[in-house]
């Protein structure tokens, strides 16, 4: 008997307040609203080199707690019509401090390396990250240095500058950038911020709280999850979160685990497609990023195995997006929804779409994380 499976049918910084506090010059999100006076007085002491270490660590989670994650979760009504889904919920990811998801692992690690002693964080980036962990670092008045790709436009750049971040060009692509950001951390016993580490449970902890905050507002997990993916951390992380929860008895079941990323340019929706064990290297020269695409594109997924593995344990699915249909559903979103998102950040939506043209899924609840457009 077939089982039918649901769904189917460069210096430390003063202890000023980062420039993203009351008055700043630098914006925290386009029309956003400043921070209350006392969010900024804690930006003052967890950012204070002069003040006991445990009440910067006590201001720090603080900040956390009030300013990163809780993001919105919202229904889609007029994007459910336009696709034919019963009901389609937003879990925009814009909304926390530098616009994009990967403020929930920066500010956790950051949080980690201020506890253990480390006066500087490193990681490499394209962009989203090194904003994010930029910001998190000045939050908490540690030296930060980002590694980028020699030969990336990075958009972020001068906003990672901004927040008070040394940043470095090395190497021709991202992968490059890990490698020697990596080096530096140990040459210099400084905090390895970067994917794939011994941190990766930290990150995944945080990703996690995404599940968390979705079932918190639906009672119970989704038909499925979709999510873009490029390393696939956030990926894994909210796989794991939804794990917990049925474990412990919270959610009825596991949520399938639908991920999508760039045409042919990322290693773990090919893995699926290709029926491979596990993810493989793509050769690096093939793999060109465009305006769209670039947030997506990886010829080495970091952790594209545990990625690959929540997919597939969860029953869900992996697809490829195009510029065109990415392009495509951020009108569509801004048109309909009023959500202003970043193309790259609907590749998860597109899979999600792409499945149900083909094999009209089951009239349940599915849910897509999305991110803000300022990347």
């Amino acid at each position: 008997m077939t089982q039918q499976i649901p769904g189917d049918a460069a210096t430390t910084p003063s202890p000023e307040p980062p420039p993203f506090a009351v008055g700043a010059d630098v914006a925290l999100l386009d029309g956003a609203v400043g921070a209350p006076p006392n969010v900024e007085s804690l930006w003052r002491t967890a950012a204070d080199n002069g003040t006991p270490l445990e009440e910067r660590l006590e201001a720090y989670e603080d900040v956390i707690d009030s300013e990163v994650g809780d993001t919105t979760l919202t229904r889609a009504r007029n994007l459910e019509r336009e696709i034919g889904l019963r009901q389609i919920y937003l879990k925009f990811e814009g909304g926390n401090p530098s616009g994009t998801q990967k403020d929930r692992i920066a500010f956790a690690q950051v949080l980690d390396a201020l506890r253990r002693g480390y006066d500087t964080v490193t990681a490499a980036t394209c962009g989203n990250y090194g904003a994010a962990l930029a910001l998190a670092a000045s939050v908490a008045g540690v030296r930060c240095i980002i590694y980028i790709p020699s030969v990336y436009v990075a958009k972020r750049a001068g906003e990672i500058s901004d927040y008070g971040a040394e940043v470095l060009r090395f190497g021709e692509d991202y992968e490059a950038a890990v490698i020697e950001s990596r080096k530096r951390a140990e040459r210099d016993d400084l905090y390895d911020a970067n994917p794939g580490g011994v941190n990766t449970p930290i990150q995944l902890r945080a990703y996690g709280e995404i599940a968390y905050e979705i079932y918190d507002e639906l009672r119970d997990a989704p038909a499925a999850v979709a999510v873009p993916v490029s390393n696939g951390t956030t990926v894994a992380g909210i796989h794991k979160g939804f794990v917990s929860l049925y474990r412990r008895g919270r959610t009825s079941h596991l949520p399938r685990i639908v991920v999508g990323s760039s045409f042919n340019k990322n290693p773990i929706v090919r893995a699926y497609l290709g029926k491979l064990p596990r993810c493989e290297d793509l050769r690096p020269g093939c793999v060109k990023e465009s305006r769209i695409n670039e947030p997506l594109v990886n010829w080495h997924s970091i952790d594209g195995d545990q990625a690959l593995y929540a997919v597939r344990e969860s029953c869900g699915w992996a697809d490829h997006a195009s510029d065109k249909s990415m392009s495509r559903l951020s009108r569509q979103l801004r048109e309909r929804e009023g959500l202003d998102v970043l193309p790259a950040s609907t590749a998860g939506l597109a899979a999600l779409a792409q499945r149900h043209a083909q094999v009209p899924l089951l009239p349940e609840r599915y849910v897509v994380v999305l991110t803000g457009r300022r990347a």
